[in-house]
């Protein structure tokens, strides 16, 4: 593979955005788990909800910062890599992006400072406002910016300009409600709640394998387990929607996620295999035959194998393939510590360190990796197009050399391994640093007037120097 500027522009996005979404992922879910915690603390006055929310609400700053940080970084890079892409799109993919910082992140940079700083400067049910209207900030944030990426994956409403090749819209509403972004938008959306009670759940293990568990160790646990087995079912059934949708609008990229390389009437399940792209087959295939009319039950004729699509037309096959596995064994393996962590809820043993807390630890990790091969598959699996059978890859990309771009790619990747990995340190030490520094504060002692008899019992005399008092 030659390392030209289209390459290290790809490569470049790739990094970029592989650190970004993880930090998007995280604060969606950690925002509504923080609207969960103090709306369960006014309702039932328990001090355990409050120093859960005075706890993650320290992460939940910091990671929201990187992400606007990283997110910055990424735009960028639609001036300078893909300048090509931005002229010809940016009458279709401009409005969605700048409606999104109209209604989103206005919300969110009105509410985040009576959030993070308001605590007691403003009333309890104003307070819990402003969580909520951040938490919906994120969710909108996040409606935004699918709806982009997705049509992308599956424009519509659109027509082009005969004269310059441009692209406009022509029903706005298509365009936002293209035909993946429903099921795409509740897919990332469950990931961003599922990702953040791996996190919790993994940060509450190792407060209990290091003994510093307290009540809001054992809550947060049952709450992050309790998320991860109802949520991932629900997960799986987005999942395979979204599967659908991408067999009727990219059976190339369905080609390659299941390791199809001819066109048959009933296609198997390939559980496993290494996929040989230049004699296109599979090589030590493990594989459940005629299944595919179980997963996708309503295709109508022949399964499209990528033998349908000219060798040009066709994404890399084994990234695609592997990253579709990784995430499925990552969500799978979250199921599976979902489940079992209920069960020790009921038998009253979840606080109890096990085997469990030892593997949900790096289960913390899961829903990243989820996440990032997820949208490994989305992006690689469009491939060679940025505008899925309209505009290809090639063709958007802006006049830059390769020296310029790899230059530009050695500074983010040093820049991002210092700065995002600190970040990333030091939140992960806030959350398994146990929860003492979130305690209740104490009752204020009730005044005393200065001359009266208890004041010199309840207030300390000034002294001097060696505890002496000053001299009158």
């Amino acid at each position: 593979m030659e390392l030209d500027a289209l390459i290290l522009s790809r490569l470049q996005f790739a990094f970029v955005i592989a650190f970004h979404i993880i930090f998007p992922a995280f604060t969606i879910g950690l925002a509504a788990f923080l609207a969960v915690c103090e709306g369960l603390w006014l309702w039932t006055k328990r001090d355990v909800f409050k120093r859960l929310y005075l706890h993650w609400i320290k992460i939940f700053a910091l990671a929201f910062a990187m992400g606007v940080v990283s997110g910055v970084v990424m735009s960028y890079q639609f001036g300078t890599n893909w300048s090509v892409f931005a002229d010809k799109t940016g009458s279709v993919i401009g409005p969605l992006l700048g409606y999104e910082v109209l209604t989103a992140f206005f919300l969110e940079a009105t509410f985040l400072g009576v959030m993070l700083f308001g605590w007691k400067r403003v009333g309890n049910k104003l307070h819990f406002i402003a969580t909520c209207a951040v938490a919906i900030g994120t969710t909108i944030s996040a409606f935004w910016i699918l709806s982009a990426n997705s049509w992308m994956q599956t424009p519509a409403g659109f027509a082009i300009d005969a004269e310059t090749g441009n692209f406009y819209a022509t029903n706005f509403w298509d365009v936002v409600f293209n035909p993946s972004f429903p099921a795409r938008y509740v897919h990332m959306m469950l990931a961003a709640f599922i990702t953040t009670a791996a996190v919790i759940l993994a940060a509450g293990a190792w407060q209990v394998v290091r003994h510093h568990e307290e009540e809001p160790t054992r809550w947060q646990m049952r709450m992050a387990a309790g998320t991860l087995a109802v949520l991932m079912p629900l997960q799986i059934w987005a999942g395979h929607w979204s599967g659908e949708v991408a067999h009727e609008y990219q059976p190339a990229k369905v080609a390659a996620i299941e390791g199809w390389w001819e066109t048959s009437e009933v296609q198997p399940t390939i559980l496993f295999g290494f996929p040989d792209e230049e004699n296109e087959r599979n090589i030590a295939e493990i594989a459940i035959p005629g299944t595919s009319p179980y997963l996708f039950p309503h295709a109508e004729g022949p399964i499209q194998g990528l033998d349908a699509f000219a060798e040009e037309d066709r994404p890399p096959v084994a990234i695609v393939f592997w990253s579709f596995r990784i995430m499925v064994g990552a969500g799978m393996a979250m199921l599976g510590l979902g489940i079992w962590g209920c069960f020790l809820w009921w038998r009253n043993r979840i606080d109890k360190p096990g085997l469990f807390h030892l593997l949900a630890i790096p289960g913390g990790a899961l829903g990243f990796i989820a996440v990032i091969t997820g949208w490994v598959v989305a992006e690689v699996g469009r491939q060679p197009f940025t505008v899925y059978g309209q505009l290809r890859t090639e063709d958007s990309l802006a006049p830059v050399s390769t020296g310029q771009v790899a230059t530009s790619l050695i500074i983010f990747m040093v820049v991002y391994a210092i700065v995002f990995t600190a970040g990333s340190i030091y939140m992960a030490r806030i959350a398994t640093r146990g929860f003492k520094d979130d305690a209740p504060e104490p009752p204020e002692r009730e005044h005393r007037a200065p001359g009266s008899p208890l004041a010199a019992v309840e207030e300390p005399a000034e002294t001097g120097p060696r505890g002496r008092k000053p001299a009158e």
